[in-house]
């Protein structure tokens, strides 16, 4: 099976505690790596400059890459991370990702900083029965290279699944919480909200939840990408949703455990399964 994934490929510069590292990252790369160890095939639609010297590392995992190297410089964030909590700034942008057809069984779009238009969106959008949107970069905008949300109209029609967080949600819809979570299910199929340890899946008219545990957290970048990529990924090969949370849960919990930094987090299919089987014996359900 194949998913296909429009994003930039960035460079992330990602302080924790008085470690500096610079790693390749963005959802190309995090969401990419995790759809290959769940042996799906990858192509992906990006931009980056000369200055990405990781391409080899896409390339040596049979990730297919069509794009020529852009004449402007690599999208490039510097995030500060503390726990579960992160303070991000844009600090160059590479250019807009132009539309492509990829034969996909799966397309997730998850832009970074406006590198899709809204008219690249709605082709996509036609182009596989399952398309994943997570709209973090339709949200961001940028003051004084210090990356927040704001209130942002999208066309949702088309998409399948959605990933969003509190302040997504709100972006979207203008409401709080799971009342905005609730907002979106009613256009989308497969509603994912993740509120740091708390997971949901909207279906169907029902919230099924998970609950991470408790963990002292150190690197969160690309965990939820690597959530997302592997929800998809399980939902199209295993066509179970529940299954689908577990899995993409179990794939959260092993990034983390992992302690390590940028793609190197990316969890081996065995630590995703085991985590998975106890996520499912522990979902709760409740009509919504």
């Amino acid at each position: 099976m194949k998913l296909g994934i429009f994003s930039h490929c960035t460079i992330d510069e990602i302080k924790i505690t008085e470690g500096l590292y610079e790693r390749p990252g963005g959802p190309v790369c995090y969401c990419g790596l995790a759809a290959r160890k769940l042996g799906f095939d990858v192509e992906i639609v990006t931009k980056f400059g000369s200055d990405f010297v990781f391409l080899d590392e896409l390339q040596n995992n049979k990730i297919k890459v069509d794009n020529t190297p852009s004449q402007k410089p690599t999208t490039r964030f510097r995030l500060e991370i503390i726990d579960s909590d992160r303070t991000l700034w844009i600090q160059n942008i590479c250019e807009e990702i132009e539309y492509k057809k990829i034969d996909a069984d799966g397309i997730l779009i998850s832009p970074v900083f406006n590198e899709i238009s809204k008219s690249t969106l709605g082709k996509i959008k036609n182009d596989s029965e399952l398309v994943a949107l997570d709209p973090q970069g339709f949200l961001r905008k940028s003051t004084d290279k210090k990356i927040s949300l704001e209130r942002t109209e999208l066309d949702l029609s088309g998409i399948t699944v959605l990933k969003s967080d509190p302040s997504e949600v709100f972006g979207l819809t203008g409401l709080e919480g799971i009342e905005g979570a609730l907002a979106l299910h009613k256009k989308i199929k497969h509603v994912l909200y993740t509120n740091k340890r708390n997971v949901s899946l909207f279906h169907n008219n029902k919230q099924y939840s998970i609950r991470l545990p408790n963990m002292d957290i150190y690197d969160t970048s690309g965990v939820g990408d690597i959530f997302t990529a592997t929800f998809c990924c399980t939902l199209l090969k295993e066509r179970d949703v529940l299954w689908a949370l577990s899995f993409a849960g179990g794939a959260a919990q092993a990034a983390l455990e992992s302690k390590e930094i940028g793609l190197d987090k990316i969890p081996p299919r065995g630590a995703t399964e085991a985590n998975a089987s106890y996520f499912y014996n522990t979902i709760k359900f409740t009509d919504v």
